[in-house]
């Protein structure tokens, strides 16, 4: 899962691609557009001269080494280079940097990128002063329709611009309801399942239970458990360079004033989950918690965090608003590139399938649960047989294809601007509605930066 490690272990850049050296004849004769690849591509895309047995270079960060391990022990006739990186973790942009400069450079280019951002194919699907774009399109039949429609439904969209596929995703990151079973048996409280049901236990658990907690709101994918859960038109990406943001709408307003009573009563602290003061002052208090599917391993089950013992942990549906239909945010989830660059997009196309849909890695080897249907049902499985959790994992599965379409995936990065607009704000005693206006400029005036037009 793309945040299991919020930040990743930076390593050694790699140049696997050679530079252009032919000379011009030879450009002409291989019929090369003027950034670099052929002008005809049989899968959609520029592509260059293929050579089925050259090396791929390959990028992940320090936890998907697992995936190029599995990949390397199922294919050993195909020559891989592994090179690890930060995964352009927490908004660091490397990925797009790095490109940038192969780009201007016309060579260095690796074959398949890992990362663990969700924003990336709105920037590597577009050229790039008049260089080709540097996601190979995956739909042109480069990876075969059948794989493509075996995805959790909806889990491609941030893949996805213009109809054309450019990534494929790793894994899910839908936000559910982690709860403390023996607690909530322990205090007589019941599973909330709407957003009401949620506050009233927060206001309950404050007057009766008073440093128990029910969430966190220091984190900066806050808006994306919250405010995304509750169709709030924050992020509306309606096209490649288009954008709506609406904070002041009911949608955004109810998260808001939710947060603003749990925030002030203490059930909903201003703590990263990533930090020793949240570990020290809420393992053994958490009595529920909205968040990601990768919570189970990272926060719950993890020695290093909350450590919550066996047969504790459950997990419920996304909570509703009433009167609205259950949705649910995404945090994260890794996405795998093949660069329209490759000389050997064959076995680029087979890495990333590989990876993505192979028993081998997502079934045995992955912490996080798997975009591609099959490989999740099987994850599930396993997972429910270790005995760990207290209730089945149903919820996960439910709740992957009920992520709301309505926030999109823009360039610009949200998490980013909730922690430099709103966090501090929140710190300071600010109120969350009175917010709302701010965070929705920051939100503009970052879109229009990048070259969105904003309604």
């Amino acid at each position: 899962m793309s945040r299991f490690t919020r930040a990743g272990r930076a390593g050694p850049w790699v140049r696997a691609i050679s530079g252009a050296g032919a000379s011009a004849i030879a450009l002409i004769l291989a019929g090369c557009a003027a950034d670099g690849g052929t002008s005809a591509g049989s899968y959609g895309f520029p592509q260059a001269e293929q050579d089925d047995k050259a090396p791929i270079t390959v990028w992940v960060d320090s936890d998907r080494v697992g995936a190029a391990d599995a990949f390397k022990k199922a294919n050993p006739g195909v020559k891989i280079d592994v090179v690890t990186y930060d995964g352009s973790a927490n908004g660091s942009n490397s990925f797009r940097t790095k490109v940038q400069l192969f780009d201007r450079a016309g060579k260095g280019w690796p074959d398949v990128v890992f990362s663990t951002q969700n924003n990336d194919a709105a920037w590597a699907s577009r050229k790039s002063n008049g260089k080709q774009a540097f996601a190979a399109v995956l739909n042109g039949g480069l990876v075969p329709d059948k794989t493509l429609g075996s995805f959790t439904q909806g889990s491609l969209t941030p893949c996805t611009v213009e109809g054309k596929v450019h990534c494929l995703r790793n894994d899910l990151a839908q936000a559910v309801l982690w709860y403390d079973k023996s607690l909530l048996d322990e205090f007589g409280y019941s599973v909330p399942t709407t957003w009401e049901e949620y506050q009233a236990l927060g206001e309950k658990a404050a007057k009766e239970h008073p440093g128990y907690i029910v969430g966190t709101t220091g984190d900066p994918w806050t808006p994306e458990v919250y405010f995304w859960g509750s169709k709030c038109q924050a992020n509306g990406i309606t096209g490649p360079a288009s954008v709506t943001v609406a904070t002041g709408t009911t949608e955004c307003r109810r998260a808001a004033s939710m947060l603003d009573v749990l925030i002030r009563n203490g059930t909903t602290p201003n703590v990263s989950v990533f930090t020793p003061e949240f570990v020290k002052k809420y393992s053994g208090k958490v009595l529920v918690m909205p968040g990601p599917a990768w919570y189970a391993g990272a926060i719950f089950n993890n020695p290093q965090s909350l450590d919550v013992p066996a047969g504790r942990l459950g997990v419920g549906a996304p909570p509703a608003w009433q009167g609205d239909g259950a949705v649910t945010g995404n945090v994260g989830g890794g996405t795998w590139f093949v660069s329209s660059h490759s000389k050997n997009l064959k076995a680029a196309a087979k890495f990333v399938e590989f990876v993505t849909t192979a028993d081998d890695y997502q079934v045995n080897v992955a912490p996080g649960y798997p975009a591609y249907a099959p490989a999740a049902d099987k994850w599930v499985k396993k997972q429910e047989s270790s005995g760990y959790y207290a209730t089945d994992l149903q919820a996960l599965i439910k709740a992957g294809s009920q992520i709301w379409s309505g926030w999109g995936s823009g360039i610009f990065s949200q998490e980013a601007i909730w922690a430099k607009t709103v966090t501090p704000a929140i710190a300071e005693g600010r109120s969350l509605v009175d917010l709302l206006p701010e965070w929705e400029t920051a939100i503009k005036n970052q879109a229009q930066v990048n070259g969105y037009t904003v309604k």
